[in-house]
């Protein structure tokens, strides 16, 4: 199973992964703003996550990784 990790300081909240996303599973969290008073992007669905890293590649400022099962990013 894959996992998407974001890394909450280093998001601008841009949504680009949002839309790049083909399970439609990431969005922008509205709970929480970091410290640059961002609202980050979060997965809603990690069961449901393919491990594409398509969210990942479409980051501008290299905020997401993915994790495979074996614990690779």
């Amino acid at each position: 199973m894959a996992k998407m990790k974001v890394d909450f300081e280093v998001c601008k909240g841009c949504a680009l992964c949002t839309t790049a996303c083909p399970k439609k599973i990431v969005a922008i969290s509205h709970e929480k703003l970091n410290s640059k008073g961002y609202y980050t992007a979060e997965c809603i669905d990690d069961d449901a996550c393919i491990g594409c890293a398509m969210c990942a590649m479409m980051c501008p400022d290299c905020a997401i990784t993915i994790t495979l099962s074996g614990g690779d990013e």
